[in-house]
């Protein structure tokens, strides 16, 4: 027998922009009454679920279900899921990992098509994902988006492997994201020309503007590293309907203590009307990649939340298809067991396969900013303050590892290293000596994936061993094993909010200046290789 459930309060209504008392019915997990009613509860508001509108569910360390669990805890009922940390790992078979894991929770995982996997031919990754692949990736209807296509470089010049994936991306009508930092102007315009329709790199408020003026959604990202709120938050006064927020990569710290919440919080507290920001935060990802998620109408899944108020949107409960998966702070998901899946074949490192003759010679250096994946170059004489030797060893075969020079990661000594590293998911480590960089990687490497750090002869390690990215462990457990290790990272010295997370973008190719893969030192501004040496 069908049960009818009622819940009142100020009902949010984000199509009509309009907030009234009344209550919401529903019947097995569908909306069947919008009543308003003048004697409801005023304490409480009824709006829909939150969405993360572009994330990669591998970079909190926790598989899909174990991500929900946190999430759903601060009002998130849905993410726009790029799994290709998983895809260039496992290829199409890590991306359908993630599907069925995310299918084990009552949460809305809208997984997309890896578009870029490898990202680059200028690293070893452990995967590729074909036009191919992608068609049969679409036959499944949860696989609803193309997603971010990295190499605007191919668009632009239209190369045919890229070309062909995007050709299926429309034959089966699929939306296709896009990723393109620093494109601007006529080459913006020409990118979206293709049916490419949103960006989430945008890191100056006049990049957001042209790639609007040519046609994209803007997805406005805060995640545990790239941090680009503060430049980009006015579009939410001057282009309301071209705007979502996303957190992109998020750690599994942060996501214990807020999500999308945080950020609708932090707009509306700058003065943003309310409902231009929820409808960022709730009804433009639900619209523009069609989810199949309720957005409080007659007839919708019954996907909604209950918050104390507009001001600091403290979730009091969280429905999904009618069911109560979190209240006051509680998830109600449990966790799930899960099968390992893993691409590891390396065996340990030596110190003398990262001694260099570098002394006393002009090097370039990678400038890693706090709360930005795009790096500068400088030059520097060897040895100098502040700047460090970072690493790059291939975790799909035993070849020689990369060798570098990083500055303002900070460390006054010990070393970091991880096995989540943009997109390719090598190790990278950033390490005051040798022995103790060889000391974290081959933890790692023992360990088949993980984050580590080493100092005064101790090191402390996180276990990733689904694919070297992810915990099948409990989150929360998970969040306060990770925690301790970014304490420990702050304590060698480094000032930055999240030193494992900037150090795993140090690897990512697609994002300019310079960064280092498994193959060497590579100037994004050229899209080449280049020399260690700067004279």
């Amino acid at each position: 027998m069908a049960v009818q459930t009622r819940i009142e309060g100020m009902i949010v209504d984000l199509h009509a922009r309009r907030i009234y008392p009344g209550a919401v019915e529903f019947t097995d997990g569908i909306i069947t009454a919008l009543r308003e009613d003048p004697s409801a509860q005023r304490d409480r508001f009824v709006l829909p679920g939150f969405v993360d509108a572009h994330v990669h569910v591998e970079s909190s360390m926790l598989i899909p279900s174990e991500f929900a669990r946190l999430a759903v805890a601060h009002g998130t009922v849905a993410t726009v899921s790029d799994p290709h940390e998983i895809g260039n790992v496992c290829g199409v078979e890590g991306v359908r990992y993630m599907l069925e894991n995310g299918a084990r929770v009552p949460f809305t995982f809208a997984f997309g098509a890896p578009s870029c996997v490898p990202a680059t031919t200028f690293e070893t990754a452990g995967a590729e994902i074909t036009a191919s692949d992608i068609r049969e990736l679409f036959n499944d209807e949860r696989v609803c988006y193309l997603s971010e296509m990295m190499n605007w470089p191919g668009v632009l010049y239209n190369d045919s492997m890229v070309m062909e994936k995007l050709a299926v991306a429309k034959e089966c009508g699929r939306v296709i994201d896009g990723h393109a930092p620093g494109l601007r102007g006529e080459q913006a315009t020409a990118y979206a020309a293709h049916g490419i329709s949103t960006d989430h790199e945008c890191f100056t408020l006049e990049e957001a503007l042209d790639k609007i003026a040519a046609g994209m959604k803007i997805l406005i990202r805060e995640g545990s590293a790239a941090r680009n709120f503060e430049a980009l938050h006015t579009l939410l006064a001057s282009h309301p309907s071209s705007v979502m927020l996303c957190s992109d990569d998020m750690h599994p710290d942060s996501l214990v203590i807020g999500h999308i919440n945080l950020l609708v919080q932090r707009a509306v507290a700058l003065g943003y009307d309310v409902m231009n920001v929820l409808r960022a935060a709730c009804v433009h990802p639900v619209e523009h990649y069609g989810l199949p998620v309720g957005l409080l109408r007659v007839g919708d899944s019954a996907d909604m939340i209950v918050v104390n108020d507009l001001t600091s949107f403290k979730v009091r409960q969280t429905w999904i298809t009618g069911a109560l998966v979190a209240e006051d702070g509680t998830s109600f998901i449990p966790h799930m067991n899960e099968r390992i899946i893993n691409q590891f074949a390396r065996g340990p490192i030596t110190a003398q396969q990262i001694t260099t003759d570098h002394v006393g010679k002009t090097v370039r250096v990678i400038v890693a900013h706090d709360g930005q994946l795009v790096t500068t170059e400088e030059h520097h004489v060897l040895p100098s303050p502040d700047v460090l030797k970072i690493v790059v060893v291939n975790r799909y075969a035993d070849a020689p590892p990369a060798i570098g020079y990083i500055k303002n990661i900070g460390l006054t000594r010990g070393a970091i290293a991880s096995s989540v590293a943009h997109d390719s998911h090598n190790i990278v480590a950033v390490g005051c000596s040798d022995a103790e960089i060889v000391e974290a990687v081959n933890s790692i490497i023992g360990a088949r994936g993980g984050v580590c750090v080493t100092a005064d002869g101790m090191s402390d390690l996180l276990p990733l061993p689904v694919a070297g990215l992810m915990s099948n462990e409990d989150g929360y457990d998970v969040a306060r094993t990770y925690a301790a290790l970014d304490a420990r990272a702050k304590l060698l010295g480094s000032p930055l909010r999240a030193p494992f997370m900037t150090i795993s973008f140090m690897a990512l190719l697609v994002i300019p200046q310079l960064k280092l893969s498994d193959k060497g030192l590579f100037d994004g501004s050229r899209f080449e290789h280049t020399s260690t040496l700067a004279h």
